[in-house]
C-alpha cells in the first residue's frame, strides 16, 4: 500500500511537471507568435508609409510639374499679347486713315485685354502686378475708346496721338522687361515659386541678388500718365467725386439735427447713430430713426446724412400699407411738394413703379429745356395716406452741379430725320443722358410709338450718332423704360 502510494505520488508529480511544460511551452509559442505578429505589422506600417510618402512625394513632384508647366504657359502667351500690343501701337500711330486706325486699335483692345486676363493666371499677387494690370486694362479701354471713334470717321486727335505714343513707349519697356524674365525661367535662374514669394521678406531680402522679377516690372508703371477718355477704367472714372455736395464737414449732432429737419420734428421721436460709412466718394453717418406712432416695431426707419453738408442721402421707412386712398398722379404731386419744400428746385417727374401699395417715382433735374437724367432723385409715397416712406438722391449728389453745355451743332429737325422710324416721333426735346463710363451726353430725346410699343431715342447732339434706344414699359406696376 505504501509503495504503492508513493508510486502513484511520484507518477503525478511528473504528470504535473510534464503538463507545466507543456503550458510554458504553448505560452512562449503564443508569445512568440504575438511578437512576430506585431514586428510584422510594425514593418508592414513602415512599408506601407515608406511607399505611401514615396507615393504623395511623386505626385507632388508630378503636381509641382504640372503647375509650373501652366505658369510657363501662361507667361508665354502673355509675352505674346504684350509683344503684339507694343507692335499694333506703333502701327496705330502710323495709320493715315480712319478706317486703319479702328482696325488696328481694335486688336490693340483685344490682345491688351488678354494680357490683362492672363496676367492674373500667374502666381503673384495684386500687390505685385497692380500697377502692370491697371496699364494693360487702361490701353484695352483707351484703344477700344479710339476705335469705335475712328470707326465714326473721327480723326485722332493730337492729345490723342501723345498719349499714344507715351503708351507705345510703356509697352516697349513692359515687353523687354518680360522678355528678360522669359529667359531667366529658361536657364532655371527664376523659379516661380520664388516669383509666388514676391511680397515676402525673405524675397525682399534677397531682391538685390535676383534676376528681373514682377516687382521691378511693376514699379515702372508707377508714374504712368493720368488718362483721361470716356471708358471704365479710365482715371477720372478711378476717382469720381460726388459733385453735388456743398458745405463743410458736420459733426454727428448737426447731421442728426438736419435728418431732424428733413423729416419733419413732429414725426422723429429719437435717431441713434449706428455706423460711419466711409467709402471714399460720399462718406456719411447712419443713423436709426424712431418715428412717432402707436405701433412702435412698424415705426422703425434708417436714413444716411452726408459728412460733407449735411445732407440727408437716403431713408427708408418699411412699414405695411393699408387699403389705397389716393392715386400715383396725386403721389407724384406729393413727391414734387416734398422735393421742392426740402430745396430741390426745378425736378421733373418721369418714370415710376407702384408695387405694394408703393409709389417709387423718379424725378430728374430740368432747366432751359434740357432734361438731366444723371441727377436723379427717387421718392417712394403710401397710397394709403400719402407719406413719404422712400428717398434716395445718390445720383443727384454726384452729379448735379452748373454744366456749361456747347449749343447743338444739329437742329432737332435733322436730328429727326436720323429717327429710322421718325414718322413716329409724338414728343421731343433735349436730355443729357449718362454712359455707362461715368461720362454725359447731351441728346436730342424722341419719343415714339411702334406698333403697340412705346419708344424712346436719344440722338447725340453734336454728332448725330444714335446713343440709346429705350422701350417704354406701360404695365399695371408703373411706367418703366428697358
Amino acid at each position: 500500500m505504501d509503495n504503492n502510494g508513493i508510486t502513484n505520488n511520484e507518477e503525478y508529480q511528473v504528470i504535473k511537471e510534464r503538463e507545466n511544460k507543456e503550458k510554458k511551452m504553448r505560452k512562449e509559442l503564443r508569445d512568440s507568435d504575438a511578437r512576430n505578429r506585431a514586428k510584422n505589422f510594425i514593418i508592414a506600417i513602415l512599408l506601407a508609409t515608406t511607399i505611401f510618402g514615396a507615393y504623395q512625394l511623386n505626385r507632388a513632384n508630378t503636381l509641382r510639374r504640372q503647375l509650373d508647366n501652366s505658369y510657363n504657359r501662361a507667361f508665354h502667351e502673355l509675352v505674346g499679347y504684350v509683344q503684339n500690343v507694343e507692335l499694333m501701337l506703333m502701327k496705330a500711330r502710323l495709320a493715315s486713315s480712319s478706317e486703319m486706325a479702328a482696325e488696328v486699335l481694335h486688336d490693340v483692345w483685344r490682345e491688351a485685354s488678354s494680357a490683362s486676363s492672363t496676367l492674373t493666371q500667374l502666381p503673384i499677387s495684386l500687390g505685385v502686378i497692380s500697377n502692370t494690370k491697371k496699364f494693360l486694362t487702361q490701353v484695352s479701354d483707351l484703344s477700344r475708346v479710339i476705335a469705335r471713334q475712328s470707326a465714326l470717321g473721327m480723326e485722332i486727335s493730337e492729345e490723342q496721338e501723345k498719349t499714344l505714343a507715351e503708351l507705345h513707349k510703356l509697352s516697349v519697356s513692359l515687353e523687354n522687361s518680360l522678355s528678360e524674365m522669359h529667359q531667366d525661367l529658361i536657364s532655371g535662374n527664376l523659379k516661380w515659386e520664388n516669383v509666388a514669394k514676391e511680397e515676402t521678406k525673405e524675397m525682399k531680402e534677397a531682391s538685390e541678388n535676383m534676376p528681373v522679377t514682377f516687382s521691378n516690372v511693376n514699379s515702372e508703371f508707377e508714374k504712368m500718365p493720368t488718362l483721361i477718355y470716356d471708358g471704365p477704367f479710365s482715371e477720372h472714372m478711378q476717382n469720381r467725386k460726388a459733385l453735388g455736395l456743398t458745405g463743410e464737414k458736420v459733426t454727428e449732432n448737426q447731421a442728426i439735427t438736419n435728418l431732424h429737419k428733413f423729416l419733419g420734428k413732429d414725426r422723429v421721436e429719437n435717431v441713434q447713430k449706428l455706423s460711419d460709412n466711409n467709402n471714399g466718394i460720399i462718406d456719411t453717418y447712419n443713423f436709426r430713426v424712431a418715428l412717432n406712432g402707436n405701433n412702435k416695431s412698424s415705426n422703425i426707419a434708417e436714413a444716411d446724412v452726408s459728412v460733407k453738408g449735411g445732407h440727408v442721402i437716403w431713408f427708408l421707412h418699411n412699414r405695411e400699407v393699408g387699403e389705397k386712398t389716393i392715386d400715383v398722379r396725386k403721389a407724384m404731386e406729393i413727391g414734387a411738394e416734398f422735393l421742392k419744400e426740402r430745396g430741390f428746385e426745378n425736378m421733373k417727374q418721369s418714370y415710376y413703379l407702384n408695387n405694394d401699395g408703393i409709389a417709387t417715382i423718379n424725378y430728374a433735374y430740368h432747366e432751359n429745356g434740357i432734361t438731366y437724367y444723371p441727377d436723379l432723385i427717387k421718392v417712394k409715397v403710401a397710397l394709403d395716406n400719402g407719406d413719404v416712406v422712400g428717398f434716395e438722391a445718390n445720383g443727384y449728389f454726384m452729379n448735379h452741379r452748373d454744366r456749361n453745355l456747347e449749343p447743338p451743332t444739329l437742329t432737332e429737325e435733322e436730328a429727326r430725320q436720323l429717327v429710322r422710324k421718325g414718322e413716329n416721333i409724338k414728343s421731343s426735346g433735349l436730355a443729357v443722358i449718362p454712359t455707362n463710363y461715368g461720362t454725359e451726353l447731351l441728346c436730342y430725346e424722341f419719343t415714339g410709338k411702334l406698333e403697340d410699343r412705346d419708344f424712346l431715342v436719344y440722338i447725340n447732339a453734336y454728332t448725330g450718332k444714335e446713343e440709346q434706344v429705350l422701350i417704354i414699359i406701360n404695365s399695371e406696376e408703373g411706367i418703366l423704360t428697358m
